[in-house]
């Protein structure tokens, strides 16, 4: 069986979601005090002493300290401010103090009940400010064109992710899907599109993130393009689903790499295209075919497939029977390798939870800051990405060792210069 993840986050072993929000909650608390001391130093920069220093300055961090949210404990390293003015009431020396983190907190209600809300509203400043206010009883520090600065940072850090060199980030499995979160983007039709690939070492890692039409050529091909442009060299296989324009895109702008359809998509095509009283045979059936110990026995299965479905329901059979190559393009790789390039499921578990996250707001602004929000979701998740099985293979595919029916049988012979 392929391992996908339901409409709720879960898989078989557990829940992601409490994990990608303790997470979430750590970024956001960590960005929202770092942009709460850039204001108030900001606010204070014509304060100066007679040497025309200023005072009020950065000075670097406060020991780490552990705060008990709704989320889990969150390890929190607050920045720390040199503030040299002096009240002339008091003659005693200014002190910064976050009104988001007080010094003394260890465990907030307050503070716990604004984290989620900070990491679901995203970037949106016309509800992260009014959520501050209804929680804490105050904009806590962060003002609206606080909140503008911090967005802006967000949005300036996936501009440069897009822009980055790539010539030294080899490729050797790629999977490509657009999704759809439910935020605001520039078209009405716009999704997000996805690029996900697995390195020389086994390691995934998120390529690109960027705005298009999901069934678009021209969408596709300008983000391959780029890519291409960068250093991106041919993967060895790319993955997606059943959309026209990404394989016209990919042969165009990566020709060397092989093709593998998505069973996960291409099982639910299928079964859209039959009665309900089919679709439990059908989908059995074609478990059969993919989870089959060899080529040979998959292509028996799907012979087997259109013999009982091909009399009644022709359209159903041939969306497996015209797309046989790209189904089981991936009989040629490492066996280890196989549970990872039948689907695009890496893409999609991902993005299960991102839009969990993001479909309870009513938008992030625009649709740079609604893809910057996106962006920096996925970062998070990233970090608890693993490595694919049999990660020691995928640098003897890169070098064009031959593989059948998942086995080994040749090796790359390579000459002396």
């Amino acid at each position: 069986m392929l391992s996908v993840v339901n409409a709720d986050g879960s898989t078989e072993s557990g829940s992601l979601i409490d994990e990608i929000v303790r997470e979430g909650a750590r970024r956001m608390l960590a960005a929202a005090l770092e942009a709460e001391v850039n204001q108030y130093i900001a606010e204070l920069a014509a304060e100066t002493d007679e040497a025309g220093r200023r005072l009020v300055v950065r000075n670097g961090h406060h020991r780490p300290r552990t705060v008990t949210t709704a989320a889990g404990p969150v390890e929190v390293t607050a920045p720390r401010v040199n503030d040299k003015r002096v009240d002339a009431a008091t003659s005693e020396r200014m002190r910064f103090s976050s009104k988001i983190l007080p010094p003394w907190c260890r465990k907030s209600p307050k503070v716990s009940e604004v984290l989620p809300l900070l990491y679901l509203h995203g970037l949106s400043s016309g509800d992260f400010v009014p959520a501050l206010e209804q929680f804490l009883g105050s904009a806590a520090g962060l003002s609206p064109a606080t909140v503008t600065r911090l967005t802006k940072q967000w949005t300036d850090d996936h501009a440069a992710f897009q822009q980055r060199d790539l010539a030294e980030s080899d490729y050797v499995y790629v999977w490509a899907d657009g999704v759809h979160p439910k935020v605001r983007l520039g078209q009405a039709h716009s999704c997000v599109l996805v690029l996900m690939g697995v390195r020389l070492d086994g390691t995934k890692e998120l390529i690109a993130l960027a705005e298009g039409l999901r069934e678009s050529a021209e969408s596709w091909a300008d983000l391959l393009r780029d890519c291409r442009r960068r250093g991106m060299r041919d993967p060895e296989l790319i993955v997606g689903d059943g959309a026209m324009g990404l394989w016209k895109a990919l042969a165009e702008v990566f020709p060397a790499a092989r093709h593998q359809r998505c069973w996960v998509h291409k099982a639910r095509n299928v079964t859209n295209a039959l009665p309900k009283s089919a679709q439990p045979g059908a989908t059995k059936a074609m478990q059969e075919i993919y989870n089959a110990e060899d080529r040979a026995h998959a292509e028996k299965a799907i012979e087997a497939f259109a013999k009982t479905y091909g009399a009644k329901f022709p359209k159903a059979v041939a969306k497996i029977t015209d797309d046989r190559e790209e189904l089981l393009a991936f009989y040629g790789f490492p066996a280890e390798h196989w549970i990872h390039l039948r689907t695009t499921n890496p893409i999609e578990s991902t993005f299960s939870t991102v839009k969990l996250r993001t479909k309870v707001t009513r938008g992030a602004g625009s649709p740079a800051a609604a893809l910057a929000m996106v962006f920096k979701l996925v970062e998070s998740a990233q970090e608890r990405w693993r490595a694919i099985t049999g990660a020691h293979l995928v640098a003897l595919v890169r070098s064009g060792a031959r593989f059948e029916n998942g086995v080994l049988v040749e090796r790359k012979k390579v000459t002396a210069a």
